[in-house]
């Protein structure tokens, strides 16, 4: 993603608790910018109430008709809501006493939840409303909706997250003929309209990130990843290690073992072999489905270790995972006079 060109620490005005922004993660105004909605609300329309169907998460608006405090089974606050075609019950089992005057009868409240199946009906438990007037507008486009933590509200994380876009000034680091060959728009129009998208951008491709605001951040994001792996790729090739390059125990495993490794096997081999030999440091993941032979590759290397003069580890996150490795690698390699001892977090100092 594109820089700032200050790197200015957020006013208290912006961001008010700080603590509560540094739980985000947000210590300065681009971290504003960049702390991205996880999902899209639909607030631009209201859904009849007697249209509503459970299970569906849907803007409803109607007038109190009552409200009340039931003590069983737990306290609650339960509030009758009604429009021209029917009416809905809105549970809360956290309130306050400003949200009882709220819920006054003939208050006008528009209220955004998930829809469910109650006793006397359709209900919303703790949905998000507000009180309003006759004709008060719609929005023209989708709500963000914001990772956040506790005592910090979606209203003020985005009255936030819009201060800073209005103060937005980002140079770019991707070539602009790069950017206009993919087809992405700028860092910065990018990031308006994925805080603010437009009323006309389709609400299927917000949810699946698949707008061109959003493959610009995906874009931007992995290559991030691809430049900070190169550069530690290039960190490493200067640094030195034990050249394992001794193959000749690895290939007597080779040849004892009950089964001739798959083409994909001996290719990962190639390859890991020869960077055990190598003088630098090895950094590798070998990637495969279960069953598809990652064990036998990791107990070649294994030999190719021993046999260079070194000892090996081979770790596990759990002791059962380390106990099946070991009844499957401890044959293979004492079979070829390697001596082997298994540890755990169970096992008692000696």
């Amino acid at each position: 993603m594109a820089r700032r060109a200050s790197d200015a620490q957020p006013s208290a005005k912006a961001t008010g608790d700080a603590a509560l922004f540094a739980r985000l993660g947000i210590r300065r105004e681009q971290d504003l910018v960049l702390h991205l909605p996880i999902r899209y609300e639909d607030e631009t329309r209201i859904v009849p109430i007697g249209s509503v169907r459970s299970g569906e998460t849907v803007q409803v608006e109607g007038t109190v008709a009552r409200h009340e405090i039931v003590a069983r089974p737990r306290r609650t606050l339960v509030v009758e809501l009604r429009d021209d075609s029917g009416s809905m019950t809105l549970r809360f089992f956290h309130f306050y006493g400003s949200q009882l005057r709220q819920f006054s009868a003939g208050n006008r409240v528009r209220a955004l939840g998930e829809a469910r199946g109650g006793l006397f009906g359709l209900e919303m438990v703790h949905p998000r409303y507000r009180v309003v007037g006759e004709n008060d507008p719609l929005p023209d486009a989708l709500t963000p909706v914001y990772p956040t933590v506790s005592g910090l509200g979606q209203a003020r994380l985005r009255a936030a997250i819009l201060r800073a876009l209005r103060a937005l000034d980002w140079r770019e680091t991707v070539p602009a003929d790069a950017v206009a060959k993919l087809g992405l728009p700028s860092a910065t129009d990018a990031l308006r309209a994925i805080h603010h998208p437009a009323p006309s951008t389709p609400a299927s491709a917000l949810h699946e990130r698949a707008t061109p605001a959003w493959r610009r951040v995906i874009f931007d994001e992995l290559l991030a990843q691809q430049l900070s792996l190169k550069r530690a790729r290039a960190a490493r090739a200067g640094q030195r290690a034990p050249a394992l390059a001794d193959d000749a125990l690895a290939r007597r495993l080779l040849g004892t073992l009950p089964f001739r490794l798959t083409g994909a096997q001996q290719r990962a081999w190639r390859e890991i072999g020869g960077e055990l030999g190598a003088s630098q440091p090895m950094n590798r993941l070998l990637q495969g489905d279960v069953g598809s032979g990652k064990t036998v590759i990791a107990a070649l290397a294994a030999a190719q270790a021993i046999g260079s003069g070194w000892q090996t580890a081979m770790m596990a996150p759990t002791e059962i995972l380390a106990e099946q490795h070991l009844r499957k690698i401890g044959p293979w390699l004492e079979g070829i006079g390697v001596r082997i001892a298994w540890l755990s977090g169970s096992l008692k100092e000696s």
